[in-house]
């Protein structure tokens, strides 16, 4: 019964034939009613062509119309062999699809690169042209000697846009000619590595599609005396002027029009069989773009504890949905997505390019019958197996980082990231070919609950010192209005700690509500999900989804775009759904609605956001941490060259975080390059990866003393605390000036020097001369009075080291070594002049640091304050 069904390449088939049927049928009609236009001004399709001439181009087209079907149907038979993939018409999406396709038709992907964006449209909009205005003069010829239209002013106007399409259709494919075989200064990178034999018959037939269209008109209008109302023909025209008086005009008319007619056959025979497939494939896969899943979700797999499945992930053709082998034959081998690929860039062996080329190529060969690959490859490669392993190498796979820019970057949708998901979980679950060190994740992940291998009891250590923070057991009901989820690498990295105490100190200061669950998180399961250990994956989430659904957990708010990525996306596929934001967007909503009080925090500096593949590319936030930047006074915020929705990646997607990069340049020195020559003084980050991978290459650099990297709330916190420092040294120095100006009475007036004020310390060769104070002259009483037995003169009180905790800009470390370095009161460190402060720093290694926070103003302050209150 399924084999009767009515089948995609059934269609393909049928309009084939129809269309095959109604050449002919017009050719039919033509010949049997003999319909004339009357007008003087106009033009006879079929005047100085032989009837023979005529009667096989109504033959012979038909019969490639048909032939290019059949070619069509076959690779519509291939597609067939994938595995589903709704990708319906609905009308919920019907607006959406509509769109994609527009955007597609009116190039507004390929003008993302000008260049190559005119170029094609150039290309693609001059031939549609040309066809419509061939199809329109047939049209024309079937109609009554009353109902033609194409005459006087109608025709004059047609023969301009003829004449416009034409020029323009080819000075692109010159443009096209020399992109890829001109000067190699002109030919991109991505063009001279992947340029094969079938380019050069393509761009020879369309050349050969204008120059003989050109001709037959140039040679027409001179047959007929060259008349005056043909100026419309604006190029054709002003050439067949100088034609004129030739002989055999009409023979040369002839010659031109069979060279135009054998040159559209020519590309009626490559359209099915070479790359020029993608002008009907291209468009069809841009329309079929939107799909169930959110952008940053992998494709759902069943519950592998209950499933029946013996295979999973993709290793052959079978494997694939057939949406995904649609793919195949839509891409227009431009070579955007090599282009952007930080795994390529950096020497990897991967392409994406290749990935959906190879693919092709094996489906190509093993399909009944087997068809065309989607570009010519060389004889040496052979296909043997229905094994995309043939082709494609376990190394192209793992050196992804999946960062999505190649998705991103497609002019025409091609899904390549999940193509190299799904091998991955081929490679992982069903052979157990990963990279070694991700086994040491792996056991990690499932012993532990997350990928470092720490206890999960020290997930909440950062918090010890906090006030109001509660850790929920897994079992407690959450009482906050948030979860604030803390992930792996902020609950156990110790850079990442710091990014942890930066986000809950910025949200108790907008007095959110929210609490940790401490050891009761486990790891998301990101990194065992990207590197295709489904299985883990599923353990992981099931387990969190069990302790979040049991404490009615609704708000979710995260610093990992990982997490945040798969908490938001693909949580819901297993039963957890929550509302996540990202913390960057939740500061920036803080900001906007006042309860982050921004007034006064500054820093002035250049500061340079590196975008975060997770947050960016799989979720479209690319604005919110822009604007958290913005959101400071005197901050000069600059691009790097590749930013946005083409930003690079750090290089530890895709569960990189964990495996050796021993191939090529590291991607996270190449991206701190790029930061780097911003001249940016800090980099801002929006994920806990990106923060480890850019200031280790920072520090490869030897930048690390002259940039600051660090997350986005660390920047912010900083200058939060900065403007509070500046405003309790005011306030303490007014509180000194008034004291200072109201001396306690009865006491003698000395000029005291002020605390804060360092004085310059007397050199060995000149030791300080104490200044004698004058006596006092004794009065009559004194005098008279007998004398009094001296008293021993009361101990010196020693005071203990005062608790340098309480200076900004210190911690619990710094004030315990502060005494072993001479600083065991705020006496002493308000003692410190410049030269002091600098050394100090040099001993503590904290560069820059006292000065920055003011350390003698505020031990200043603090004397005055214990003075006060003694």
């Amino acid at each position: 019964m399924d084999q009767k069904r009515l089948r995609p390449y059934h269609i393909v088939l049928g309009l084939g034939l129809g269309f095959a049927a109604f050449t002919v049928a017009s050719g039919i009609a033509s010949a049997i009613t003999e319909f004339k236009n009357p007008s003087e001004i106009t033009r006879h399709p079929w005047e100085n062509i032989p009837n023979g001439w005529k009667a096989a181009f109504y033959t012979i087209i038909p019969i490639f119309l048909v032939w290019a079907a059949w070619e069509f149907a076959k690779r519509v038979k291939n597609w067939e062999r994938g595995g589903p993939d709704n990708r319906r018409t609905t009308v919920a999406n019907f607006k959406t699809r509509l769109e994609d396709l527009r955007r597609g038709m009116y190039m507004r992907t390929l003008l993302r690169e000008p260049g190559a964006g005119v170029m094609h449209t150039m290309i693609y909009v001059g031939f549609i042209v040309l066809l419509g205005v061939t199809t329109t003069l047939e049209i024309d010829e079937q109609l009554p000697d009353g109902a033609k239209f194409l005459h006087g002013r109608v025709y004059q106007a047609y023969s301009a846009v003829g004449d416009i399409a034409g020029a323009v259709f080819l000075v692109g494919v010159m443009w096209a000619i020399v992109r890829r075989y001109g000067p190699r200064r002109l030919r991109p990178y991505r063009i001279r590595i992947k340029s094969r034999p079938e380019h050069a018959v393509i761009l020879g037939t369309f050349f050969a599609i204008g120059v003989t269209g050109f001709g037959a008109e140039v040679f027409r209008i001179a047959d007929h005396g060259v008349p005056d109302f043909e100026k419309w023909s604006i190029f054709g025209y002003q050439v067949a002027t100088q034609m004129r008086g030739l002989e055999g005009l009409d023979h040369w008319h002839q010659f031109w029009w069979a060279g135009h007619v054998v040159a559209f056959v020519a590309f009626l025979v490559l359209l099915p069989i070479t790359m020029l497939r993608h002008m009907v494939t291209s468009p069809l896969n841009m329309y079929l773009r939107d799909k169930e899943r959110p952008k940053g979700a992998m494709k759902p797999m069943p519950n592998l504890m209950e499933t029946d499945l013996e295979s999973f992930g993709a290793a052959t053709v079978e494997d694939f949905t057939w949406k995904q082998l649609l793919d195949t034959d839509a891409c227009t081998m431009c070579g955007r997505c090599t282009s952007v690929c930080p795994a390529h860039a950096t020497g990897k062996p991967l392409d994406p390019r290749e990935i959906v080329l190879k693919t092709g190529e094996v489906m190509a060969a093993t399909g009944e019958p087997a068809t065309t690959p989607p570009l010519g490859t060389v004889p040496e490669i052979k296909v043997e197996a229905n094994s995309v392993f043939e082709r494609i190498t376990g190394d192209e796979l793992w050196a992804c980082t999946s960062c999505k820019a190649c998705d991103e970057i497609c002019p025409v949708n091609i899904e390549i990231l999940d193509k190299i998901l799904d091998m991955r979980r081929y490679l992982s679950l069903m052979e157990s070919d990963f990279p070694s060190e991700l086994g040491q994740a792996y056991r990690s992940m499932e012993n532990s609950g997350n990928p470092w291998g720490m206890s999960q009891g020290d997930r909440g250590a950062w918090a010890q010192d906090f006030e109001g923070i509660a850790v929920l057991d897994g079992g407690d009901p959450l009482e906050s209005e948030y979860l604030y989820w803390v992930g792996c690498a902020g609950s156990f990295d110790d850079k990442n700690r710091k990014v942890t105490r930066a986000v809950a100190k910025l949200l108790q200061r907008a007095g959110v509500s929210f609490s940790i669950l401490g050891p009761a998180e486990n790891c998301t399961g990101d990194p065992a999900r990207r590197s295709g250990n489904e299985y883990i994956f599923q353990m992981l989430a099931m387990q969190n989804i069990e302790t979040l659904n049991e404490m009615g957990v609704k708000k979710i708010v995260t610093q990992c775009p990982h997490c945040f990525n798969t908490l938001a996306n693909e949580y819901p596929q297993l039963g957890g759904h929550y509302e996540v934001v990202h913390h960057t967007q939740f500061l920036e909503a803080l900001i906007d609605d006042g309860r982050l009080d921004m007034d006064g925090a500054r820093l002035d500096e250049r500061v340079v956001y590196h975008d975060s593949c997770y947050l960016g590319r799989h979720n479209d936030v690319y604005l919110a941490p822009r604007r958290v930047v913005g959101s400071l006074g005197g901050v000069e915020v600059v691009e790097a060259e590749r930013n946005g929705t083409k930003g690079m990646c750090c290089g530890a997607g895709g569960a990189r975080m964990w495996m050796e990069e021993t191939i090529g340049k590291q991607v996270n020195v190449e991206r701190s390059q790029e930061l780097l020559a911003t001249g940016a003084d800090r980099i801002a980050t929006a994920c806990p990866f990106c923060y480890i991978m850019i200031d280790d290459g920072i520090k490869a650099e030897g930048a690390d003393e002259d940039v600051v990297v660090g997350d986005i709330s660390m920047h912010l916190l900083e200058a939060l605390e900065n403007r509070d420092a500046d405003e309790e040294a005011a306030r303490q120095s007014d509180l000194l000036t008034i004291r200072s100006a109201q001396p306690k009475a009865g006491a003698v007036a000395v000029t005291e020097r002020p605390a804060a004020t360092a004085v310059e310390a007397p050199t060995e060769a000149e030791p300080a001369a104490e200044t004698p104070m004058p006596e006092a002259a004794p009065t009559e009483a004194e005098a008279a009075a007998p004398a009094a037995p001296a008293e021993k003169p009361a101990p010196t009180p020693v005071r203990p080291s005062d608790d340098f905790t309480r200076i900004k800009g210190t911690d619990p470390a710094l004030a315990r070594a502060l005494p072993e370095h001479g600083i065991s009161t705020y006496e002493d460190l308000a003692a410190l002049d410049d030269a002091g402060v600098r050394s100090l720093e040099a001993a503590l290694e904290i560069p820059g640091r006292i000065s920055k926070w003011k350390w003698p103003t505020q031990a200043a302050a603090l004397v005055a304050e214990r003075d006060e209150a003694d």
